[in-house]
């Protein structure tokens, strides 16, 4: 089969090249980390994933599979054809940022999902002057009756992924969040690698 496997590692992000009808999988390889996901198209890339969008066209605040990821004009760029946990992923949250760890009493320089989506662009050229808001894979964010929402370690196990398949030529973004102040990442709060393959065709069983 034609693929390539790559790590995002801990804290870090990066962009993948994706054509229309190919697979992306991304394996929750200590089953703790969340992937704060975007998408851009290659046709321009002012036309990002929305998540306004994608819960509209969707019905839902949380992001399942079966669900598209819906861009800045409403056309479908990654479809989730397959969760081997089954799990609801967040659609509400923002990426972390500087200003988000300072808040957080951060008084030193601290990686972030922002700087992440920045920096995985400007290896392939490309400069935006705002942050998309993310699909954040893996999170598990529970929204109660009067509409508070709770931050809590992920559900999923190690080994646990899910396949995207792109819907248009697109720049997949893949940030393995930061954040070791909150539990969003596990209880051990130690943010972990992720591992990505690429591929032209699907199901994906050989690809580890």
């Amino acid at each position: 089969m034609d693929f390539q496997t790559q790590a995002v590692p801990a804290t870090l992000g990066r962009a993948f090249r994706m054509k229309a009808g190919q697979f992306a999988r991304i394996v929750n390889t200590h089953g703790n980390q969340v992937v704060d996901t975007w998408a851009i198209a290659e046709s321009d890339p002012c036309e990002v994933s929305s998540m306004d969008h994608t819960r509209s066209v969707n019905s839902n605040i949380f992001f399942t599979e079966g669900m598209s990821l819906q861009s800045s004009r409403r056309r479908s760029m990654l479809t989730m054809v397959a969760d081997s946990a089954k799990v609801r992923h967040d659609t509400l949250l923002c990426p972390c940022s500087a200003d988000l760890y300072r808040q957080l009493g951060c008084t030193e320089y601290h990686r972030s999902c922002t700087d992440n989506y920045h920096e995985a662009l400007s290896v392939e050229s490309i400069s935006h002057d705002f942050t998309p808001a993310s699909l954040n894979l893996f999170m598990n964010v529970p929204v109660k009756a009067d509409g508070s929402v709770d931050r809590v370690p992920p559900s999923t196990a190690a080994g646990d992924y899910v396949v995207l398949r792109a819907d248009i030529d697109l720049l997949l973004v893949l940030s393995a969040c930061p954040q070791d102040i909150t539990p969003i990442n596990g209880a051990a709060r130690t943010p972990k690698d992720v591992a990505v393959c690429i591929a032209s065709a699907f199901p994906l069983e050989e690809v580890r």
